[in-house]
């Protein structure tokens, strides 16, 4: 409701109700800010900050800790306000600097390659530039930041494109892409995005391909996606219902060196459900299950076998099985008697 339909409806009174609530929230507010911005504050001095009484400092505490702040007070006439840890976690405010400094720090941690901050941090961010004011996405999208890449780094995602489908997945919203395939071959696509997946060094969008009517993987250092539509859809239930899995199963025949190997595990026990982020499960008996997996080359396949729990043996390509014997020799070498 407006004001003037406040005014129209009720009166003056109405009016005054609603311009003192106003003023309230808005004194809460740099109260909080206050109380961040040091470890303790003397009551008389939040009244003087704050243009009122002692009594009502007090009173904007108790809301502060009806919302779930948790703010101690000291005992005393020189009793001050402190705001404690709690034990959840409250909204927090944020000037401008301080919201731009937290948004470059969660871009980076995005790509830092630390196994489960990632895809935090990309939640995080995504919903930090939901509510950044538009002066302050400009400054973000200015700000160019020069990272340092690591030798098997070989693609980079750029944080823009990868908060914006990290958004669409969150808000159900379709997404027209344009998208490189592998053989440089430029499409634009129609797509209902369903989740964001970092898989090794690389991020991947699951989602349903309106034009071709089926799930499909794209790598998202090679799409860039047009404004959000805006139009919702309603999920469909992935197969599988493991995005991850799902991610592993679609590329692991896309890899330059592909290779497959006997898990002596079965295919629903707990080591081979692991395995299923290197690449697909196949299950062969009771006891055993295959193990299709890719990298760029043999060394990259034997780095991946190197980080298994479980037995196995080689199926193919056969030169893989020469590739682990000089790789076993050389660990060997590396530990003499």
């Amino acid at each position: 409701m407006t004001v003037d339909a406040l005014e129209d409806s009720s009166g003056p009174l109405v009016l005054a109700e609603f311009s003192v609530m106003k003023e309230t929230s808005g004194r809460l507010l740099r109260l909080l800010t206050l109380l961040q911005t040091r470890r303790d504050w003397p009551g008389a001095e939040l009244a003087v900050r704050l243009g009122v009484t002692t009594r009502t400092v007090r009173r904007d505490v108790e809301r502060l800790r009806d919302l779930g702040y948790p703010v101690h007070a000291g005992k005393g006439i020189t009793g001050g306000y402190r705001l404690d840890a709690g034990k959840d976690l409250p909204p927090l405010l944020l000037d401008d600097d301080e919201a731009v400094a937290v948004a470059v720090s969660l871009q980076t941690a995005a790509a830092s390659g630390v196994t489960g901050v990632e895809e935090t941090a990309l939640r995080a961010l995504v919903k930090l530039r939901q509510v950044l004011p538009v002066r302050l996405r400009h400054q973000l999208h200015d700000l160019q930041l020069t990272r340092v890449q690591p030798p098997w780094a070989t693609t980079t995602v750029d944080p823009d494109v990868l908060a914006t489908v990290a958004a669409a997945c969150r808000n159900r919203e379709q997404l027209r892409i344009n998208y490189r395939n592998q053989g440089g071959t430029d499409t634009t696509r129609v797509i209902e995005p369903h989740e964001v997946v970092n898989w090794g060094r690389r991020w991947y969008l699951v989602a349903w391909d309106l034009d071709r009517d089926d799930w499909r993987t794209f790598r998202i250092d090679r799409l860039r996606p047009w404004t959000p539509s805006g139009l919702r859809f309603t999920p469909r239930e992935l197969p599988g219902s493991d995005a991850a899995a799902f991610v592993a199963g679609r590329i692991s025949d896309l890899w330059p060196c592909r290779a497959t190997v006997l898990l002596h595990t079965p295919a629903t026990s707990q080591e081979a459900q692991e395995c299923m982020v290197h690449g697909r499960i196949e299950r062969v008996d009771d006891d055993t299950c295959l193990l299709h997996l890719g990298a760029d080359d043999l060394h990259g396949v034997a780095f991946l076998l190197g980080a298994l729990k479980v037995d196995f043996t080689v199926r193919e390509p056969p030169e893989l099985a020469d590739h682990l014997r000089a790789a076993a020799a050389r660990f060997h070498r590396a530990t003499p008697d």
